[in-house]
């Protein structure tokens, strides 16, 4: 597989979730957006250790700590969305003002 394509697909991914992240009212496609942009990251650490140094697995290392974060991201994430609907009665990141009762 060629450097050239991989980056440029990692990149693709990222500027879908870097857009969607920024264009976004929705709480739940701003969690999806993050969970694109952490899917082009680890695309870049694997591509690299892959390409630079295949002995050894540093860049698969931390790709597989960055999956644990999103992971865990996406267990906690809707569970928190849900207590914001229960008591706000809404998901939208503008209606949402969590310092007032």
């Amino acid at each position: 597989m060629i450097l050239e394509h991989v980056l440029v697909l990692s990149s693709f991914l990222f500027s879908i979730g870097i857009y969607g992240l920024i264009t976004s009212r929705n709480m739940i496609r701003a969690l999806m957006s993050l969970e694109l942009m952490l899917n082009g990251v680890n695309l870049n650490f694997v591509t690299f250790s892959d390409f630079f140094d295949s002995r050894q697995l540093k860049g698969d290392i931390f790709s597989l700590f960055v999956i644990a974060i999103a992971a865990a991201e996406a267990a906690i994430g809707p569970a928190i969305l849900s207590s914001i609907y229960r008591n706000k009665k809404s998901i939208r990141i503008n209606q949402s003002n969590l310092l007032n009762k």
